[in-house]
């Protein structure tokens, strides 16, 4: 280009434009449509909110619109609403045709394997990588029974309630009257989650617990009695909900019974020591007709004596006494 042209171009303002064209041409090739050409069906996401504008108005306040608009990493996810719903050109000509839309509620109808599959288009593998199987997947949870990608309810994951545990709570009851017992874990004053110790997506155990075992869930936190010990208690090391409860119980320590009956339960009284706890001169407290109150009956029961009934590492600890 000689240099009159140049010029030229220059005052005239052709330049300018003609490197916007050229840079953005570079670009393209790098950047997503915000909004993909209609084919297949697909009819963009202004469509949609002509007839659903109050769900757009919770869907932009969500992290998924965030992503899906801003910054989208494929072209599917660029379609926003129907990168989850589905082509929607057959729907917006036939509105009560269930069957043109994927849809994520009970009323609508959509298989839950149908929906599912959609999510983990997107969310697979990592703490998904059991869902398959699970005993969420087997009893026909779908993901939007517990996440709600409409809305921004929760802090995080997009939950259908505002916390994790309460989330849990809407089915499992049972569990939210046991943390409600005189001695549970530390959930309800939020110094731990339902997560914590379960993966909800699935896992290698029944309970969709967060290791192999149940006492390798408990030893993240109560590492001290892992050991090893010299001398280990047999119903300790196999599992640690012989004696505790996990969610809560009215008895001190989780404890599944009452101290001492909860020893008793295996300890057979005619071997060792008595275990006989309410005799005529040994009770837990003196009876009107004589006899003294018995250590084995009150406070800490057996663990008076066997302090250490998690396991001991003394040399003479093979009573757990010390």
């Amino acid at each position: 280009m000689s240099i009159a042209r140049l010029g030229r171009l220059l005052r005239t303002g052709a330049f300018t434009v003609a490197l916007s064209i050229g840079l953005c041409g570079a670009l393209s090739g790098q950047a997503l449509a915000a909004a993909p050409a209609s084919d297949g069906g697909y009819i963009g996401e202004k469509k949609c909110i002509e007839c659903h504008g109050q769900e757009n108005t919770h869907f932009t306040e969500t992290l998924h619109a965030k992503v899906f608009r801003q910054n989208p990493r494929t072209q599917q996810e660029a379609r926003v609403c129907e990168a989850c719903h589905g082509p929607g050109a057959a729907h917006a000509k036939d509105t009560k045709n269930k069957d043109l839309l994927i849809g994520y509620t009970k009323g609508w109808g959509t298989p839950v394997e149908k929906q599912t599959a959609q999510c983990l288009g997107c969310h697979q593998g990592g703490n998904r990588m059991h869902w398959p199987g699970s005993e969420h997947a087997k009893n026909k949870l779908s993901c939007s029974d517990c996440h709600n990608p409409m809305e921004k309810i929760s802090g995080n994951a997009l939950l259908t309630r505002h916390t994790i545990n309460e989330t849990c709570m809407n089915c499992h009851q049972q569990q939210r009257a046991e943390f409600r017992k005189r001695s549970h874990m530390p959930l309800p004053e939020g110094k731990m989650s339902c997560v914590d110790c379960h993966n909800p997506h699935g896992s290698i155990t029944k309970p969709l617990l967060k290791a192999d075992s149940i006492n390798n869930v408990c030893y993240t936190c109560h590492a001290e009695k892992r050991g090893p010990f010299i001398w280990e208690h047999a119903p300790v090391r196999e599992n640690c909900a012989n004696c505790h409860l996990p969610h809560g119980s009215n008895q001190d320590k989780l404890l599944a019974s009452p101290r001492p009956y909860l020893c008793s339960q295996c300890h057979n009284p005619a071997v060792g020591h008595p275990g006989q706890f309410f005799r005529a001169d040994q009770s837990a407290a003196a009876q009107l007709g004589g006899g003294t109150p018995s250590q084995r009956v009150i406070g800490r029961a057996c663990q008076n004596c066997h302090s250490q009934i998690h396991g001991s590492n003394h040399p003479s600890g093979a009573r757990f006494q010390r």
